[in-house]
């Protein structure tokens, strides 16, 4: 329980954060879904496309800090290794 102004202040600020840092988590995932449902699907070029898609939006999540660079840049890695496996 806060007991300082400051304290009470920070509770508020890290919600507001926590309402901010969810959207952006659940964005991301909806973009890796749809380059998922792509693979599945077998279409390259849909593929393609959704990976095009999803990269920003997974490396803008690591810059805000949602997730570690590293994790973001495995998951583009691994995304598109998989599109370029599927036959043209």
């Amino acid at each position: 329980m806060p007991n300082t102004s400051s304290a009470k202040k920070m509770v508020r600020k890290i919600a507001a954060r926590t309402e901010v840092n969810k959207a952006r988590r659940s964005r991301m995932r909806g973009f890796i879904r749809k380059v998922e449902e792509a693979l599945a699907s077998g279409e390259r070029s849909a593929a393609e496309a959704a990976l095009r898609a999803a990269e920003p939006v997974i490396m803008r999540a690591a810059q805000k800090g949602i997730i570690h660079r590293s994790t973001a840049s495995r998951k583009v890695s691994r995304l598109s290794a998989r599109v370029k496996a599927l036959p043209a």
